[in-house]
């Protein structure tokens, strides 16, 4: 093995990695939110609006207020300046269309029938006369949404909203079909592929799998600086038979340096370039999914903090409230803060805020700057904090 790292020293890294401790622009642009997609690699998606939609909030997180329009255009704008595209990598996610050619390998898995769920894989043999007419009708008529077939000729059988919406999601996971738009109840619009993801990027050669793994290993590893196997692969939702050939090919190369961390029994590897900071000053407010702290075990090992996220748990069940965002201080989870946006009212309200045992004097202070600013960011003109407790272990 090589050389040993602290526990500190691994989380300083992993925030590095991440983003975090660099000043953030007076005025956040194109390039910024771009380069910052790019080191992470994906934002997770997904259509709970209790605050604002989860992909909205890791660019926030580390550059502070920007135009959620700019990742808007970016992911559902005009073909030619489309620089993201919605696929399963870790869930629902948009991703750099870079990588586009680097998830063909399992879009053909899915066209195949090998993967994905059981009613889903029936499209690829048994019902795939159903699912060839839902793509024609896409590529007759232009973008559809899954609503929109309800309203077709045909009033039963598969073309009812939960088969037409199974056939529709097949031929997504395929790479068949992918997201033109979305609108304004975010609802899903689908187009075929070729039409959508931009031709420069479409018409490349697919890479084989293990290559493709290979690039997908390097990127998740790229994101998190230090990282065990189950830490690479979760990334992008690798199997471990994807990854076993990937990790010890990019080790062999160099890209991927064996450590030890103190405390830690599975192995672990460090990015090449990643960066060792000193330090990681700086305060943000983190999404539920976001890939900071959307491993709950890595979360655990690295930063001491128990993470669940509680929208499912009936009311008088819930821990810390129903949707909860942790509170980054510098290099420690500090607090964590029970949120929503009162649109109507203009109100951004923190129903509860919980403090870990050992944060600092300071923690109130500054999460109620980083209130403010989050506040400001979703055009609402005032913070109201509920009650503060300080949690116990």
């Amino acid at each position: 093995m090589g050389e040993t790292l602290s526990p500190q020293q691994v989380r300083r890294i992993f925030l590095a990695a991440q983003g975090f401790g660099a000043r953030r622009p007076g005025s956040v642009g194109a390039a910024h939110l771009r380069r910052t997609v790019d080191r992470l690699g994906l934002h997770q998606i997904d259509s709970v609006n209790v605050l604002t939609r989860m992909h909205y909030l890791p660019a926030f997180s580390r550059l502070g207020g920007y135009d959620r329009a700019l990742l808007e255009r970016d992911a559902w704008g005009p073909r030619r300046g489309r620089r993201l595209f919605e696929y399963w990598a870790h869930e629902a996610s948009l991703l750099p269309v870079d990588l586009h050619p680097y998830f063909r390998w399992r879009m053909a898995r899915a066209e195949r029938g090998e993967i994905g769920w059981r009613q889903l894989r029936l499209f690829a043999r048994e019902r795939n006369a159903e699912a060839r007419a839902v793509r024609d009708r896409i590529a007759g008529e232009g973008p559809l949404a899954a609503s929109e077939f309800e309203n077709g000729s045909s009033k039963s059988g598969w073309w009812e909203w939960s088969e037409t919406k199974l056939a529709l999601e097949w031929l997504f996971w395929s790479g068949q079909i992918t997201t033109a738009t979305r609108r304004g109840s975010f609802e899903r619009v689908y187009d075929l592929s070729e039409r959508v993801i931009p031709r420069a990027v479409y018409d490349l050669p697919a890479p084989d799998a293990a290559t493709a793994q290979r690039v997908l290993i390097e990127r998740s590893a790229r994101a998190l600086g230090v990282a065990t196997a189950t830490d690479l692969r979760d990334y992008f939702r690798l199997k471990p038979e994807e990854a076993k050939g990937a990790i010890p090919e990019l080790e062999e190369e160099g890209t991927l340096i064996p450590v030890q961390v103190k405390g830690w029994t599975q192995k672990a590897w460090l990015h090449r370039d990643a960066r060792v900071p000193r330090r990681v000053r700086g305060d943000a407010l983190l999404a539920p999914f976001d890939p900071l702290i959307w491993e709950r075990a890595r979360t655990e090992r690295l930063f001491d903090f128990r993470y669940r996220i509680e929208i499912y748990v009936p009311a008088d069940k819930r821990t810390h409230g129903y949707f909860v965002l942790p509170f980054l201080m510098d290099e420690a989870l500090t607090a964590r803060v029970d949120l929503k946006a009162d649109r109507q009212g203009g109100r951004l309200l923190a129903h509860r805020v919980t403090l870990e045992p050992h944060a600092p004097r300071d923690t109130e202070e500054r999460l109620a700057v980083e209130l403010t600013r989050m506040a400001h960011w979703l055009g609402l003109g005032e913070v109201r904090i509920g009650e503060t407790i300080r949690g116990s272990r």
